[in-house]
């Protein structure tokens, strides 16, 4: 589809659009922008770091509305992004000044490629769309493994790259420095077409406004990256199609097929009203659907027991009655297990199955009992696939068709029985005297350590599991109502959480608190975006897992490989900090140590400032469902081949 229809030529047209998280209400002489679900002016961030303090943040003599770089600007602040992830280079600098330039962006400069595109990552969880700038192949080749990260995860990014002068495209012969030593210089977009929904190459003016918009549109619209190479040499020029107040294009709205809906929720309804035990399972495209409340008021309306894919964790109400957990085969939250797989029909909202999803898949699930609602189809069992039908629609209707049955949720209590395992010892007490209760000053154990942290969670904090031992032990977590979760569990790139962490909490509320737990191994391959934490003045608090190397990696394959070398983490947090920022760092080794820095870190005294506290666990310390989960991922990964030659 193309975006032609911005009429920039109608000095008195009147265009209101829904774009992703804000509303948009435009004049040509009178822009006016309302954030519906982040009220987020720059001024209202109190506890970070106001723009015109950083380093990139001076206002550049190239204020100019009218130039490419400035339509880019405005277009990015319309969509909802107020602060944008670079790393300089050569080729974007001019660009940069641009970005610079629009008194509504802030320009966040990161320690390296990677990080400011998982920045950009965990800045578009929290605002649904994120953007990222870095310089021609050095910058670009560098982002694509956290683009790809983000287009696993259908999260829209906007990755734009500073590109060659805009003469050198076509020119025989001629090679440039940041290239590979040809004078075809294509390899970067070749690349990113494998990992984005949509790219362009900007290296004229005359179609460049349609180019840029027509990626930001595909982006909102398809939930997924998009790339936008821009010529070094064109961000200063004018064209008469940049006006200096833009009218924001408008995206094309999904409707479904009236006839495929009402058959949908016709035969759906039909499959779930003459079941015996139904269930509900919602899945991660839940999000990319903006389906969420169309899943709870389905849930409320049917009475059926509610669970989740690990990877939709935070999407679903936890304190609802009737949920049971996260459903992940063999470990999943106990009897939520047995309750789903012996449901005797089951709809799951936008299911992704992967074999770390279904455990080396090893899921029991049954496909002539399913309702796959995907964000614009529908499937019931071995028989139709409806199309053209969007997941909040067909949902709203199939809440308003299907009876009540609290079956599936009854039986799941008749099976209950509570597990102390995972509760605090300081709840449970190794001895006492008299109504004084003592803790013995033993070595920390992970389920202690996530015992506690459960603690902490509350409507104004948002938890960031990182890749690895966190997952298995947040997703045990009971989540309070308005506690954000975060994980990134289809693509598992090790390292993901530091820049994410980074990304989330600048775009968060200043209410919302991080809260990060991050493993030494992954935590050293990010560790310098702490630095670009502090610059911004953010107060997350970092739980770094020190258990002396890939863990994970070691249960599913042992090696030498996966051990690595110890730092001392929380010295060098201090001495990248350097005294310059709001900073607490400690050490802890043992639960009343834990106690007593959870306690310190969320004193008033440091609300607005970055706590960091490493955790001392045993390399073998490790969760049944970590064991399971790898023991399973290590049969599937190491098949022998169907055929011998």
């Amino acid at each position: 589809m193309h975006y032609k229809n911005i009429s920039c030529w109608h000095t008195n047209m009147l265009a209101t659009m829904k774009l992703s998280n804000i509303l948009v209400t435009c004049n040509l002489n009178n822009l006016q922008v309302l954030r519906s679900n982040h009220k987020m002016s720059t001024s209202a961030r109190s506890h970070k770091i106001q723009p015109k303090n950083l380093a990139f943040n001076i206002r550049s003599k190239h204020q100019n509305y009218n130039s490419l770089g400035g339509h880019l600007a405005q277009r990015l602040v319309q969509i909802g992004v107020s602060d944008v992830f670079s790393v300089p280079g050569d080729f974007n600098l001019a660009l940069l000044d641009h970005l610079v330039a629009e008194p509504q962006l802030n320009l966040i400069g990161c320690c390296n490629e990677l990080n400011a595109g998982y920045a950009a990552d965990g800045y578009a969880r929290s605002r649904s769309v994120g953007a990222c700038v870095v310089t021609f192949t050095v910058g670009g080749l560098s982002i694509m493994n956290a683009i790809a990260g983000a287009y696993s995860e259908d999260l829209p990014v906007i990755c734009i790259v500073g590109g060659p002068n805009s003469n050198d495209y076509g020119a025989n012969n001629r090679i440039l420095h940041h290239s590979i030593g040809l004078a075809d210089f294509s390899q970067e977009l070749k690349c990113f077409q494998q990992i984005t929904c949509q790219q362009v190459v900007v290296n004229n003016l005359d179609n460049a406004q349609e180019q840029i918009d027509g990626a930001i549109a595909a982006a909102l619209e398809h939930s997924k990256p998009v790339y936008i190479s821009i010529s070094c040499n064109l961000p200063g020029l004018s064209h008469p199609s940049f006006l200096r107040n833009p009218l924001p294009f408008s995206l094309p709205v999904r409707l479904s097929n009236t006839v495929e809906l009402e058959l949908a929720v016709e035969t759906a309804a039909e499959f779930l009203n003459k079941a015996v035990k139904p269930i509900l399972l919602a899945g991660p495209k839940l999000r990319s659907a903006k389906a969420t409340e169309a899943f709870h008021e389905l849930s409320n309306a049917s009475g059926y027991s509610v669970a989740i894919m690990p990877t939709a964790k935070g999407l679903v109400l936890e304190n609802h009655p009737r949920f049971i957990g996260t459903y992940w085969g063999t470990i999943s939250t106990p009897y939520c297990n047995e309750t789903v797989e012996l449901a005797d029909a089951y709809l799951i909202a936008g299911p992704v199955f992967n074999d770390y999803i279904n455990v080396g898949h090893s899921l029991l699930l049954k496909e002539e009992r399913a309702i796959i609602v995907q964000p614009h189809s529908v499937r019931i069992g071995k028989g139709p696939t409806f199309r053209f039908v969007e997941m909040k629609d067909f949902l709203v209707a199939l809440a308003k068709r299907i009876k009540h049955n609290t079956t599936s949720h009854e039986n799941y209590e008749r099976m209950y029985m509570a597990d102390d395992g995972g509760h605090p010892l300081i709840m449970r007490s190794s001895w006492s005297s008299g109504d004084e209760i003592m803790m013995k000053k033993e070595a920390l154990r992970v389920n202690v350590v996530y015992g506690h942290l459960e603690k902490m969670l509350s409507s104004n904090t948002t938890m960031i599991a990182d890749t690895g031992v966190s997952w298995f032990s947040c997703q045990k977590l009971k989540l309070p109502q308005g506690c954000g979760f975060e994980v990134q569990m289809h693509y598992g790139s090790i390292g993901w959480s530091v820049g994410a962490s980074l990304g989330y909490a600048q775009a968060a509320s200043p209410n919302n608190r991080v809260i990060a737990c991050i493993g030494d191994g992954s935590f050293q391959m990010g560790a310098q975006e702490v630095s670009t934490m502090l610059r911004c003045g953010q107060n997350s608090i970092i739980f770094l897992i020190n258990n002396g190397g890939y863990t994970i990696e070691e249960v599913i394959h042992e090696g030498s490989y996966n051990v690595i070398k110890n730092w001392n983490y929380t010295a060098l947090v201090d001495a990248i900090n350097n005294g310059e920022h709001k900073c607490w760092t400690t050490k802890v080794s043992c639960e009343e140590e834990l106690v007593e820095a959870m306690k310190m870190a969320t004193e008033e005294k440091r609300e607005y400032c970055l706590c960091f506290i490493e955790v001392l666990v045993h390399k073998d310390d490790t969760s049944k469902e970590l064991v399971e989960f790898c023991l399973r991922t290590s049969l599937f990964t190491s098949r022998s081949p169907t055929y011998i030659l």
